[in-house]
């Protein structure tokens, strides 16, 4: 709650009221600028030790001030760069130092407009002609020394985390080149970037626990998308060969350093392709997005070496719960065994496993964790696997692949089912999974079944999570951390019970 009696708040409160008694509004409108902060150094860097003819106007936030007397600097700080600025009761005019630039706080943002000079100590610096209050800052910004250190308070007040902190401002920017890439690498390519519905009537695309809502015109229940997947193969259907999407999903799980509720990824699908092309296109993308972001693909994570050169490992899934789990044969295990291996899934639950669900049970107890450097893990069970073709000559497997990298899960594609009858089939068992208790298996959608029998082109598919990329990018610990305003429990609420580890 804001508390209306913080002795910070009533002094800066109370110079905004003198202000005001003076005619000087403390929130100001519009201030036109000439040069960003950052660029006033380099448009000046010949600058004479006397202020020339040439005026400038620039803006920004007070990040320090040192009066003495009738004089002193002040730095502007902003996303643009920094810049020092010179007020002088002798230039400005009694009225405007002693009325204004006195009642200036840390974090005040104001407009500064001058001619340009360079001090002794070689510094470039606006001298003020005149200072423009554009707002008042009733609460004083981060100290500048120690910064904005706790964790929580960073991501509930993220404005003051990107005030304070040059490294979480680089975090996004990094991540915006990232995604910029990504966007002109696809559109090079040819592939158009669409919209699809955000509210739908019927949560697909992925296994997961949706949101619910109401829509009271129509007085039908709605769901947030969990998977944008099935309007974008719709699309295919429609006669457009190459689409994508950077959306928004929303999933009803819980939170953890690599899960928010809500995240970015990207969806992409071409007609005619296959699971092969969609490896070869996932690994020259993130090769793209890590060049933009870090200049290189030779990166470093937490403190281990990361190279994202493609081309990336490739192992079957059984390969690696094989080779790295140590099970070369899951169906061989009785319940003992299962138990010491899985013993997060209770007795229950491990005897209703399917061999799929079993293999892949197995690979995120013993092996995700291993994955390291980028790898392709291939080969997935049909029955985790509801819209992907089957492998040719293997019809218990499915044409799909998911990648891999510092132990987590970045991508997932596949060769695209577009056979209606066998989608219907799968649908069928997915609802029969649903009756028996799982939660997260997919809703019969008849209409995506009936869009496939006009005929949709063989496709390949592919989801790349966008936070987590940026994660490896930024070499951040946390979801958290590359989402600019991330999902928090109220205060002092204790963890929900489903919140993963």
């Amino acid at each position: 709650m804001i508390d209306f009696n913080d002795p910070y708040f009533l002094e800066r409160k109370h110079k905004a009221d003198e202000l005001q008694a003076l005619g000087i509004e403390p929130f100001g409108g519009a201030f036109p600028r000439t040069h960003a902060l950052g660029a006033v150094a380099e448009a000046f860097k010949d600058a004479a030790s006397e202020p020339g003819s040439e005026t400038v106007r620039v803006a920004g936030r007070l990040a320090s001030l040192r009066l003495q007397g009738k004089a002193g600097f002040a730095n502007l700080a902003g996303s643009d760069g920094r810049v020092q600025a010179y007020f002088k009761q002798d230039r400005l005019g009694e009225e405007a130092f002693q009325g204004l630039v006195k009642r200036l706080d840390l974090g005040d943002l104001v407009g500064v407009e001058g001619p340009v000079f360079r001090t002794r100590t070689g510094e470039v610096t606006v001298e003020a002609r005149s200072v423009t209050l554009l707002a008042k800052a009733l609460l004083p910004p981060p100290d500048k020394w120690s910064g904005l250190k706790e964790t929580e308070l960073k991501y509930r007040q993220r404005y003051l985390d990107l005030m304070a902190n040059e490294e979480t401002r680089a975090v996004f920017s990094k991540r915006s080149a990232a995604v910029s890439a990504l966007r002109g690498e696809l559109g090079k390519r040819g592939f158009m970037e669409v919209e699809t519905p955000m509210l739908q009537a019927l949560p697909g695309g992925a296994a997961a626990r949706p949101f619910t809502t109401h829509h009271n015109a129509l007085d039908m229940q709605l769901y947030l998308r969990i998977a944008p997947e099935l309007y974008l193969k719709r699309l295919l259907v429609g006669g457009y060969d190459r689409v994508f999407e950077v959306n928004r999903n929303f999933r009803n799980e819980g939170l953890s350093p690599r899960h928010n509720p809500e995240f970015t990824m990207l969806e992409v699908y071409e007609a005619y392709a296959d699971g092969e092309a969609m490896i070869r296109l996932t690994e020259e993308l993130i090769g793209t997005m890590a060049r933009a972001a870090c200049g290189s693909t030779v990166l470093s994570y937490q403190g281990k070496p990361l190279d994202l050169s493609p081309p990336f490992r490739r192992m079957t899934m059984r390969q690696a719960v094989a080779e790295l789990g140590g099970v070369p044969d899951p169906a061989a295990l009785d319940e003992a065994a299962l138990g010491l291996l899985l013993p997060d899934l209770g007795p229950v639950a491990r005897r209703a496993l399917n061999p799929g669900q079993r293999l892949e049970a197995l690979f995120g107890a013993l092996v995700e964790h291993q994955l390291e450097q980028p790898v392709f893990i291939t080969d997935y069970p049909i029955e985790i696997s509801p819209l992907a073709k089957r492998k040719p000559g293997s019809p218990d497997l499915a044409d799909r692949f998911e990648l891999f990298i510092a132990g987590r899960e970045l991508a997932n594609g596949f060769s695209e089912l577009n056979d209606p009858l066998d989608q219907h089939r799968r649908f069928l068992g997915q609802l029969e999974a649903r009756a028996g208790g799982d939660e997260e298996a997919h809703a019969m959608d008849e209409d995506f079944v009936t869009a496939l029998m006009h005929g949709m082109p063989p496709a390949g598919g592919m989801g790349l999570g966008v936070d987590r990329l940026v994660m490896l990018l930024a070499d951040t610990a946390s979801i958290r951390d590359v989402i600019l305003f991330p999902h928090m429990r109220p205060r002092n609420a204790e963890p929900a019970a489903e919140e993963r580890p």
